[in-house]
């Protein structure tokens, strides 16, 4: 093999063939006195739900726009609540204090609804587009397209200025990491790419001032058979705390040994939350542990968080991309290294790939004001 052709295979990765495509859109914006004005005839506080008839109209307008558009699963979310989509054989939602879930198949789930409560007024407006569909990441850029032509004819209908909405654009890739340990015999190539280059290869532009997020989250579950490698006092006020301590040291251990230099481990059982941000960010807000990152600063090194006297289901780990992780070919290298780190951090564990799994999701975010 050439050095040229040894050089492209190592920014590619080979991921399962029964890897999972997710995409979903949100299109979001404050609901301002100015917006409440325009359609104050649908509201009256002598009802029950003085804030339904209000919000039920939005919902109208926007989904006899879905019709027009041809988009057959979008949700509108008027509830303040942040929104979250994973995979399933079964749709369903599932709400927490903080949270919307939603899980759904994209080949075979379609639902239209509305989630809000008429007796309060939400700080903002949240419309929800789900990608449907066999070919989620080849058809990524015309869904983008469609949503993005959708969302300016609801402000123009609405008569709210489109530089008032924020759009975000996540996308994952879901498998696995012993997929193969496990039978599965085929695999997909992929050199991920960032989106705006991949949209641009199909004349979709985004804007020049976006922000953009890529990491991993890889799921480490908590077996009997590794609360067996530590020693657990259970009269302890700290309990865990060598179970978490050992983890992160053989987290650590593994990812500087790849050269990944920038994420974090999460044992406290909140759900971590990746973001774009000019400054570090590490907090919790209520059921979130929320992270903010800036992808275009050097690595903020490696971050744990956990609660020593709970014992959580997994273990979050969190690997985040900076500049020096992407090429003009993807982020393909970047996922190798990770998969590396987490098969290194595998053997230390002890972990038998055949019984267990570390699912693996490779995060991609774009976000921009029209």
């Amino acid at each position: 093999m050439s050095i040229i052709r040894k050089r492209s295979a190592a920014h590619k990765a080979y991921l399962p063939g029964n890897v999972r495509d997710n995409q979903y859109i949100l299109a979001e914006f404050s609901l301002t006195d100015e917006l409440f004005q325009q359609f104050s005839g649908k509201y009256s506080d002598l009802k029950p739900q003085p804030f339904y008839d209000f919000y039920q109209q939005l919902a109208d307008i926007f989904f006899k726009l879905t019709d027009e558009f041809e988009l057959e699963n979008c949700q509108f979310i008027a509830n303040d609540k942040l929104a979250r989509v994973r995979y399933s054989q079964e749709m369903h939602q599932w709400q927490t204090n903080q949270q919307i879930l939603f899980y759904y198949n994209p080949e075979s789930h379609h639902l239209k609804k509305s989630f809000f409560d008429g007796s309060k007024r939400a700080k903002k407006i949240c419309l929800l587009f789900l990608a449907t569909g066999n070919e989620i990441r080849v058809n990524a850029a015309c869904f983008h397209s469609k949503v993005s032509q959708l969302v300016e004819k609801f402000c123009q209908t609405i008569k709210l200025d489109k530089s008032d909405v924020r759009l975000r654009d996540h996308q994952h890739l879901t498998y696995d990491l012993f997929a193969k340990n496990k039978g599965c015999t085929t695999s997909q190539t992929h050199k991920l790419r960032e989106i705006k280059k991949r949209y641009a290869s199909q004349d979709v532009i985004v804007p020049a001032y976006h922000s953009a997020m890529n990491y991993a989250v890889v799921t480490l579950n908590i077996s009997n058979e590794l609360l067996k490698q530590v020693e657990i006092d259970s009269h302890s006020k700290d309990t865990y705390n060598p179970l978490y301590t050992y983890l992160t040291d053989v987290f650590t251990m593994a990812a500087k040994r790849y050269n990944l230099n920038n994420g974090a481990l999460i044992a406290n059982g909140l759900v971590p939350i990746v973001r774009y941000s000019i400054h570090e960010i590490v907090s919790r807000v209520g059921e979130l542990q929320m992270l903010g990152y800036n992808p275009e600063q050097s690595p903020c090194g490696m971050v744990s968080k956990w609660s020593a006297g709970e014992l959580t289901d997994s273990v979050q780990l969190i690997f985040v991309a900076t500049p020096e992780n992407n090429s003009e070919h993807g982020f393909g290298r970047f996922l190798n290294q990770i998969e590396q780190a987490m098969q290194l951090m595998a053997v230390e564990l002890e972990i038998e790939p055949t019984k267990e799994e570390m699912v693996v999701r490779f995060h991609q975010h774009l976000a921009y004001n029209y």
